[in-house]
């Protein structure tokens, strides 16, 4: 079997070991969640949103890395006048997040907005959420069903976060609505799981991934993705957010390589390269690290031209087998490399030329969609 070949045996059994939920599709201005749609990433500006310039500014941050759908924090009016002129200077979807004031709600439908996150826990008097349903209906907006464990005005558990839900979603469907998110956050892993795998099993609505309050980058990278990567094998999940204590646009990086790692899109190369030990006689840290800055500022969308798999080795234990089976790599010897391009070795270089032999096959490649 040539290497062509395999990768799309490899390509085939991921699509079908990681079989998507079947739900409906709701868009969120024009951005298609659920149904067969690619799995969208968000995150959230973290400025005073009635700060107009600072609030663009971060999402302008946002939209260059990746982001398709951004949700600012509405709370108060100041803020909800704000979001038409925010929505005017910005090229992805807007979403407003509405705590305990409903009448929040209402002013941003009526300012443009693309969607609205509700919170149960805050916003549940009958009459309250009629009006923002009968506003989001005429301006055609979904409306997503945000749980978060923390909001519950009951003890937590996944079992009372699916009951919360459920029963929301039903008055929204009693006002004859049906353009709905979900999502079901906890700061706890298996909880946050759990609840996600029941109400998967009860609902045909699309769902928004995360875990709420995850910590800082390395603590909440790891817990989101265990989280959102287990629910993602499951088929589970059709937007993510990932909630870090940091800059936003280290949640989209997370998220894009969380959504690569499984095979799910593709941003860009993926860079495969060994752990090191004593056999190792070449700087790789620094060398894995140079290429990846270098690389970082042309990340894809998604798809798109240029070598997909990267391997950078340092033995001959197991680098020339992962150099070969990458679209492009190098072997690692004492102070000198092999590079190899599709499965076949083009030549020999030392250690200073591998940056550079590396970058070079990027050269006049776009890494845009």
């Amino acid at each position: 079997m040539d290497r062509e070949t395999r990768r799309l045996v490899e390509n085939h059994r991921t699509k079908i070991m990681i079989k998507r939920r079947k739900t409906k599709t709701i868009k969120i201005g024009a951005v298609k969640i659920g149904g067969e749609s690619p799995i969208s990433i968000q995150s959230m500006s973290k400025t005073e949103t009635r700060d107009i310039n600072s609030t663009v500014k971060q999402i302008k941050v946002l939209e260059r890395a990746g982001c398709q759908i951004v949700r600012v924090a509405v709370k108060n009016m100041d803020c909800a006048q704000a979001l038409d002129k925010i929505k005017s200077k910005i090229g992805i979807a807007l979403v407003a997040d509405i705590h305990f004031n409903y009448q929040l709600a209402l002013e941003a439908i009526k300012r443009g907005v693309d969607g609205i996150r509700l919170n149960p826990g805050n916003i549940y008097r009958r009459e309250e959420v009629k009006e923002v349903v009968r506003l989001a209906k005429k301006n055609k907006i979904p409306i997503r069903v945000g749980i978060n464990a923390g909001s519950l005005r009951t003890k937590q558990s996944a079992d009372l976060m699916v009951k919360s839900a459920q029963a929301y979603i039903k008055m929204l469907e009693g006002f004859g609505f049906y353009d709905i998110i979900v999502s079901l956050k906890a700061s706890d892993v298996l909880t946050t799981v759990k609840a996600y795998r029941k109400l998967a099993g009860l609902s045909s609505y699309p769902f928004h991934l995360g875990i709420t309050a995850s910590g800082l980058p390395e603590q909440g990278t790891i817990k989101s993705a265990l989280a959102i990567g287990s629910l993602l094998l499951d088929g589970i999940g059709d937007t993510v957010r990932v909630s870090l204590t940091g800059p936003p646009e280290q949640e989209v990086e997370v998220a894009k390589d969380i959504l690569q790692a499984l095979g799910l899109r593709n941003f860009g190369p993926e860079i495969i390269s060994c752990p090191t030990c004593g056999r190792t006689q070449v700087d790789i840290a620094s060398i894995v690290q140079e290429i990846t800055t270098r690389l970082h500022g042309r990340r894809r969308t998604s798809g798109g031209a240029g070598p997909r798999k990267l391997a950078i080795m340092g033995c001959e234990v197991n680098g020339p087998g992962e150099a070969r089976d990458a679209d492009l790599g190098v072997a690692c010897g004492k102070g000198s490399a092999v590079l190899f391009k599709k499965g076949k070795i083009v030549k020999r270089i030392t250690q200073n030329q591998i940056v550079n032999s590396i970058m070079h096959e990027f050269k006049g490649q776009s890494l845009e969609e």
